[in-house]
């Protein structure tokens, strides 16, 4: 973490249009997060939030998986580019590699990321038609330690939103992503104010440990 005073260095992770990385950077420049970003990196030169990043003036940099012969080659040359930008946490933002197990022993109890289900339910991919699928009324997204574990590691911070009669995937999506800008910015400022961290392999906030998440509630009044 970051020394007394001084902003978290972070870097943040991505592979598509970046939205979660710029809730993230708009929470730097508010003070809601003190961190710098020290770079964003994506697995593909075509990801359109690099132009994003760089318009809101961060610096960038490409680690293509197709540019690497071997998974652990790629993940060799992630690790030195965050290395290279001293990066003390990273945060995943739409990141869609699966990491090592050693790859995520690197960056234990510093590595975040956010996944559009209420964890532990709904890990993986297309939670959003699943979660239709099954008709459940709560759907939400989840800030969570990266473990060796898909979508496994500790949660720190949920939000819920209700399923509304006649959502569609691409509805219920947009309503999960808005609270993810807002729940996955609030949990980073906690670490990087030193209010959260990771201590005998689980979380622990405000000196306590974290035996559950913490939620916020979206759903509105009558649910």
């Amino acid at each position: 973490m970051s020394s007394a005073g001084a902003p978290l260095r972070l870097a943040i992770l991505i592979s598509g249009r970046g939205s979660n990385m710029a809730a993230i950077m708009n929470a730097c420049r508010t003070g809601e997060l003190a961190a710098e970003i020290t770079v964003v990196v994506a697995d593909r030169a075509d990801a359109p939030g690099l132009e994003l990043a760089r318009e809101l003036g961060a610096p960038t940099a490409t680690v293509a998986r197709r540019a690497h012969p071997t998974a652990a080659a790629f993940e060799q040359a992630l690790r030195a580019t965050l290395d290279a930008q001293r990066a003390q946490a990273v945060a995943l933002a739409g990141f869609m590699r699966i990491l090592s197990a050693q790859f995520v022993e690197c960056y234990l109890g510093r590595m975040f990321n956010v996944h559009p289900s209420l964890l532990p339910g709904y890990r993986g991919l297309d939670t959003h038609r699943r979660v239709l699928a099954a008709g459940v009324a709560t759907h939400g997204a989840s800030v969570h330690f990266v473990t060796a574990e898909l979508d496994g590691g500790p949660v720190i911070l949920q939000s819920q939103v209700a399923v509304e009669p006649g959502d569609s995937e691409a509805t219920l999506a947009a309503r999960v992503l808005a609270t993810e800008h807002i729940i996955y910015p609030r949990a980073l400022g906690w670490f990087a104010a030193r209010r959260l961290v990771w201590r005998d392999g689980g979380p622990w906030l405000d000196g306590r440990r974290l035996e559950s998440p913490l939620v916020e509630d979206f759903r509105g009044p009558g649910h």
